[in-house]
Formats: C-alpha cells, sequence, structure tokens
C-alpha cells in the first residue's frame, strides 16, 4: 500500500508570513490554513468591520467639526467650569484609533484573498474591542455635551457628496474581486447567495446615490451670487483675544466688512463686550477679585472691569492654536489688552464706514439697570457717533420687549416663517449654518429679508453658502475666508450627470469583468485533467509552473474522488514532477 502524503510548498512566502503574522501570530508554515474561519473567527471580523465603520464616521465628524472647535471647548467649559481644549486628545486618540483598525481591515481583507484562514491573535482582539468602547463611549459623550452639532454631517455633504461617491464607488468596486472568488466557488450555499444579493443591492444603491444629493454648487457658474459680505465674529478672535480692539483692528485689517459684538451692561450703567456670564475665562479677575469670580459678568463696575486683563489668557491657553504664529509685538500687545466697551468698539466702526452686529444680553432681574438696559445700550450707539442704520441688534430677550428697539434694524437668531417676520417688524435673520438650508434661504432672499450664516470658518462652508446665495456670513477667521476669492469647486449640472454615468459604467464594466474572470479562472482549475499536467510536467518546470500545477492537481483530486492509496506528489526542489497511481512513477 502507498501511504498517501499531502502536497507541500517549499518556497519562501514571505508575504503571506508578513500578513498572517501580524493579524494572527502564525508565523511559521504548518501554523497557517486555508480551510473556512470558524464562526467564531468570523463574529471578529464582524467587530472589526463594525468598528472601522465607526471609527469612519467618527474621524469623518471631527474632520467638518474643525468650523466649530472652539464652540466644543466652549461648551465643555461651560459644564466644568474650568478652559482646557478637550479636542487635541480627542484628535490624537481618534488618528491612533483608526490608523490601527484600518490596518487590521487591510490585513483581514489580504487574508481574504489569498485564501488564509482568519484567526485574529488575542491581543489585537483586546485592541479592537477597546477602541469600539471608546469609540462609543466618545458618541454618547459628544451627543450629550454637543448633541446639536450632528446636524454639519449633512451640511458637509453639500460639499462632499459628490467626492465620496466616487470614492465609496471604487471601494465597493474593488471588493467585487472578494466577493467574486468567493461566490464562484463549484460548491454553492444560501448563505453565497446572500453575500452575492447584498453586494447587488449596495452597488446599485451606490449607481442611484446621485439622485438624493443637494449640492448648492452644482449650478451654472453665470448664476453665481456677489461673494458673501464676511463679519467679523467677536473680531478676528484667532489672531487676538475675542472682543478687544486689537480683535476688531484684525478683522477689519483682514477684511471684514462688518463687526459683531456681544453686549453686556455693567452695575454702573456702562456697556461692555463679553460672550460668559463671569469673568473668569477671558480676564485674570481669579487673581485681582478672587472672591468674586464666579458673579456674573454685569455686577462688576466698569472701573473694576476696566482695571483687568483681557489678553493673557489667550496666550496662555492658545484657543485657537496660532499663538506660535504670532510675531513677538503682537504678543506684547495682546499681553497688554483689557476690556473693550460698546462705545470704543462703534467708534472704530464708524472710523472704518463699518457696521456693526450687536448681541445684547438683557441683564438679570435683580441688576439696578434691568429696566433701563436698553436705553443705556443706546445712548452708547447715540455717543459713538455711528448711524443707526450701521447698526443690527440681536435682542435676547421676549417678544413682548422687542417693540421698545426702535431704530435699529432688528435681527431674530432662530428661523422664522416668512409671515412671523413680517409681523414682528424682523428685517434681517442670524442663523446657524445648521439651520441654514439652501431652500430656505432662496425664499427668505425673495421677500427681501437678508440673511447672515455663523459660524463659517472654513472655506469648504463658506463655497456652499456662497453658492446659495447668502448674503454675508458671520466668522471667527475673516484671514481664512480672505483668501476664497471663488468657491472652491463649482460644476454644472452637465457636467457632473456626465461624470456621474460615466463612473457607473466604468464601475459596472469592472465588476462584470471580475466576476468573469474568476469565474473562469476557477472553471479551469477545477476542470484540470491529472494526466495533461503528468505528462506535460515531464520536463523541468519553473518553480512558478509547478505551484500552479499543484493547485489544479488539489482540484481535481478533490473532484475526482481519489482513493487513499494514490498518491500525488510533486518535487519541485528537483524540478520533475511525479504522479503515482499503482506505482506509476518517473
Amino acid at each position: 500500500m502507498v501511504k498517501h502524503q499531502p502536497l507541500q510548498v517549499y518556497e519562501k512566502q514571505v508575504f503571506v508570513s508578513f500578513v498572517t503574522g501580524i493579524y494572527g501570530c502564525r508565523w511559521k508554515r504548518y501554523q497557517r490554513s486555508q480551510d473556512d474561519s470558524s464562526k467564531w473567527e468570523c463574529t471578529w471580523f464582524i467587530v472589526l468591520c463594525s468598528s472601522f465603520f465607526l471609527l469612519l464616521f467618527w474621524a469623518y465628524f471631527w474632520l467638518v467639526a474643525q468650523n466649530d472647535f472652539n464652540d466644543f471647548n466652549w461648551s465643555v467649559y461651560n459644564r466644568s467650569g474650568e478652559w482646557r481644549d478637550e479636542t487635541i486628545p480627542i484628535l490624537a486618540s481618534t488618528t491612533v484609533g483608526f490608523s490601527y483598525i484600518t490596518f487590521l481591515m487591510i490585513l483581514a481583507l489580504f487574508h481574504i484573498s489569498l485564501g488564509q484562514q482568519l484567526n485574529l491573535y488575542w491581543v489585537h482582539k483586546i485592541g479592537v474591542l477597546a477602541t469600539l468602547l471608546t469609540t462609543i463611549s466618545g458618541v454618547i459623550s459628544v451627543d450629550d455635551i454637543w448633541g446639536d452639532e450632528w446636524d454639519i454631517l449633512l451640511v458637509s455633504l453639500q460639499s462632499t457628496a459628490p467626492f465620496l461617491h466616487i470614492g465609496a464607488l471604487a471601494t465597493v468596486t474593488a471588493i467585487g474581486w472578494l466577493v467574486a472568488g468567493y461566490v464562484v466557488r463549484r460548491e454553492r450555499s444560501n448563505f453565497q447567495v446572500m453575500v452575492l444579493l447584498i453586494y447587488i443591492i449596495i452597488l446599485l444603491a451606490l449607481y442611484l446615490l446621485p439622485l438624493t444629493f443637494t449640492c448648492p454648487c452644482i449650478m451654472d457658474r453665470h448664476t453665481l451670487k456677489p461673494r458673501p459680505d464676511v463679519i467679523g465674529r467677536r473680531g478676528a478672535p484667532m489672531l487676538a483675544p475675542e472682543n478687544t480692539m486689537l480683535s476688531f483692528n484684525r478683522a477689519l485689517q483682514h477684511g471684514a466688512s462688518s463687526l459683531e459684538a456681544d453686549v453686556t451692561l455693567s452695575v454702573d450703567g456702562v456697556p461692555f463686550l463679553m460672550r460668559d456670564h463671569t469673568l473668569r475665562r477671558t480676564t485674570d479677575v481669579s487673581k485681582v477679585f478672587p472672591a468674586r469670580q464666579h458673579d456674573d459678568a454685569s455686577f462688576f463696575n466698569w472701573t473694576e472691569i476696566r482695571s483687568l486683563n483681557a489678553g493673557h489668557w489667550f496666550l496662555e491657553s492658545d484657543p485657537y492654536w496660532t499663538v506660535e504664529t504670532l510675531t513677538a509685538k503682537d504678543r506684547s500687545r495682546i499681553g497688554n489688552q483689557t476690556v473693550c466697551s460698546l462705545v470704543e468698539m462703534l467708534r472704530l466702526a464708524a472710523r472704518a464706514n463699518s457696521s456693526a452686529l450687536l448681541n445684547i444680553r438683557k441683564p438679570p432681574p435683580e441688576h439696578p439697570h434691568y429696566r433701563s438696559w436698553f436705553m443705556d445700550t443706546l445712548w452708547a450707539v447715540q455717543k459713538a457717533g455711528i448711524s443707526q442704520k450701521r447698526v443690527r441688534t440681536v435682542t435676547w430677550t421676549p417678544d413682548t420687549d422687542r417693540g421698545r428697539v426702535r431704530g435699529f434694524q432688528q435681527t431674530a437668531n432662530e428661523k422664522l416663517s416668512v409671515a412671523e417676520i413680517r409681523q414682528r417688524g424682523i428685517t434681517s435673520l442670524t442663523l446657524h449654518y445648521s439651520k441654514a438650508n439652501h431652500r430656505d434661504i432662496q425664499e427668505y432672499l425673495a421677500n427681501n429679508v437678508s440673511v447672515t450664516v455663523y459660524p463659517v470658518n472654513e472655506p469648504w462652508l463658506y463655497s456652499i453658502l456662497w453658492c446659495s446665495g447668502v448674503p454675508s456670513v458671520s466668522s471667527d477667521a475673516p484671514q481664512v475666508l480672505r483668501k476664497v476669492p471663488y468657491p472652491i469647486w463649482l460644476m454644472s449640472q452637465t457636467a457632473y450627470n456626465f461624470i456621474w454615468i460615466s463612473s457607473d459604467l466604468v464601475s459596472l464594466a469592472i465588476v462584470i469583468g471580475i466576476f468573469s474572470f474568476q469565474k473562469w479562472r476557477m472553471s479551469g482549475m477545477q476542470n484540470y485533467n491529472p494526466e495533461q499536467i503528468m505528462l506535460s510536467a515531464v520536463t523541468r518546470r519553473t518553480s512558478r509552473d509547478v505551484n500552479i500545477m499543484k493547485e489544479k492537481l488539489i482540484f481535481s483530486e478533490l473532484n475526482n474522488g481519489l482513493s487513499s492509496t494514490e498518491e500525488l506528489s510533486l518535487y519541485p526542489e528537483n524540478g520533475y514532477a511525479r504522479y503515482s497511481h499503482g506505482g506509476l512513477s518517473r
């Protein structure tokens, strides 16, 4: 009786060893297997895929949320009472986690492509699980602290959807190689059919997905409206401390057409500029008046407020990561800044022939000027010598007080119908970008209602608002938007339709080609005659040719059901091939 010996491959497989070694710590040949992966390992592969897609979503969110990083830190500050840049650890952990999970995903796909059994190493299992749980906890925390920011995902798709579509189409088309290699095997199963149907559904959905896109920059360039005016939101707070004279000067120097400020009334009736309810974050009140650092800013008199330094905090906390780019002279000027009064800001705007947008906070009921808050603000405007027609106010008060706000252009910071706008006597709206969609903007402009969108700090957001016809935006970064003389991309509907249809056709042709090639390749291996291999293997062969014949012999042995007394052996070490059946040999 001739003993059956399994076929062996003796040449080095460096790439396979690298892939299986890092993924499953299987560096040796005998540790690897081409058997089907166990259900447990398939489950871990599903966990790995889930982690990858969740981290992809998470990383994309933080990529587009750069527009609002300062608002996120401010939200955290309002909860904790301590200012710290929470975006740095989030970005660092997201980058590390996404890189790690992406690398494991690539290795897993190589396993599938090479026909290797999936066997994730236990250290990686712990890493994947830790990354997944950390990301889930991050999503829950952001939803609690900064839940409104999720809207930026839909807003960003107005700019990125055409490009993400092409990237997704290329990825799914490439995955077709793995799907085809799995479903064209001779043996058939319900799971194979299910995998094929899911792949086809995903592919068809991607082909038709552009029908759902709403991209303002897909338009005729001749209908593009004039460039939106840029309003310096609290000046230019990336270059100087917010709501200071230096910040407003920097905004005007970088092309801001208007200035926006937050107005609070001091206990002795002087309107001054302060975003927060307290003075802790943007002044040194904790050093000068430590016992009163948690008091409302409106309960300090103007002399006390003026004595505080409003610049050191900017140099110490570096809220926009820009301090390193400043000159020594700029840092010196920043270090000497004080709290700015409303009169000073308005006089600067008048000298620059600019306008002003004021967010006026009504003082608490126990404030001595609670009933005269608006008259005190109006007095400051008159004292500044600026025309009331060039001052827009957003009063954080009930509509019952709006009738007292006369002489100014009144602005609401909430989304209203055209009928409500006319009823309330409002002439313009100041809306968060998540509330300003293309259709509503067109309706407001058609009814002579001016719209200002805030905060707009990134060129991509500025571009889609420009294409939507927004007349003005409020920005923390006028120096950035100044460098955007034209939308970052603009395309006609005809041109995009051509790109879309062409991409779909190319993808379809590649997928059909992949499936046809895989079917031809598999059928060739399964139908090869072992005797033909024996006859063609008499002559000396290269190692590559011998390996190909081994694969064909394996498939033939499985399909023809050779008995245990039959022996198939190839000897690549001497370049000859031998097929033995009851003693036949060479």
